[in-house]
């Protein structure tokens, strides 16, 4: 298996290695790694000015299985100052997900800019953390997690440093925003409740608005599970670089007792 959760293949291709893995069942992908390779083929899209990307929603249309991808993206809507993009994830000939982006030309607003908030304690205060029993490996072991605040072992709200210990794509360096979206669809695990043995508690999509690209290896996540009386719950995050908060995250959860056999 490479040491990446991708190997490319050429043409906007992409071979998924057990890397990806999600904690649910092996045979299907974790969303962090698909999130995050859907971002990159959203920065490779061209564009005249300098401008980056403010809000980025991906739809999880279905499992993303652990094998062979396509991924491409497009200007939807151009414009000078704002611009729409889409990108899409296909396994054969079955679209997976898709995702929207609005991309927006940069300026020189440091004047006005605000606090960004409070740091976390940095990821050297505190040991790596486990997860709970009854979930898999693959990605969860591809990343390094280090709890400064509850934990994933812990029912609850918790705050965590995570660093890739694989690059998302084979030969590559990730990109900051790669690194962001490969940690942020992991909220709802992050700050899960239910135990995952008994419970399904699954994201149906992923939105993070963004202040800024993040820098370095670490990726924070401040996260919150909330579930309502119908089976509908929300995971929100706040996430972080070293210098403090960079974007705010956001999953629409299906929350269901798991039943044997299936959900």
């Amino acid at each position: 298996m490479a040491d990446a959760f991708y190997v490319p293949l050429g043409e906007g291709r992409f071979a998924a290695t057990g890397h990806t893995a999600g904690p649910w069942t092996p045979d299907a992908q974790h969303f962090g790694p698909p999130s995050a390779l859907l971002v990159r083929a959203l920065e490779s899209v061209e564009t005249t000015h300098p401008s980056e990307l403010a809000r980025v929603t991906v739809e999880i249309l279905g499992p993303a299985p652990v094998a062979e991808l396509a991924v491409r993206a497009r200007v939807e809507r151009p414009g000078r100052s704002v611009e729409l993009l889409q990108a899409e994830l296909a396994s054969a000939e079955r679209v997976v997900a898709r995702a929207s982006a609005w991309r927006i030309a940069t300026s020189d607003t440091a004047e006005a800019a605000t606090d960004a908030g409070p740091l976390l304690p940095g990821p050297g205060s505190v040991g790596e953390s486990p997860w709970p029993e009854g979930w898999q490996g693959g990605y969860l072991d591809a990343v390094e997690w280090r709890a400064v605040r509850g934990g994933m072992d812990v029912p609850g709200p918790a705050a965590v440093w995570a660093r890739q210990r694989v690059p998302l794509v084979d030969g590559e360096e990730p990109s900051g925003l790669q690194r962001l979206f490969a940690i942020a669809d992991s909220g709802n695990g992050v700050s899960n409740y239910l135990d995952p043995r008994k419970w399904w508690f699954i994201n149906s999509e992923l939105t993070v608005h963004l202040r800024r690209v993040p820098a370095g290896e670490w990726i924070g996540l401040d996260a919150v599970t909330l579930a309502g009386k119908h089976g509908i719950g929300t995971a929100t995050s706040i996430l972080h670089d070293a210098d403090g908060p960079v974007a705010t995250g956001a999953q629409a959860l299906m929350v269901r007792p798991r039943q044997a056999g299936g959900g």
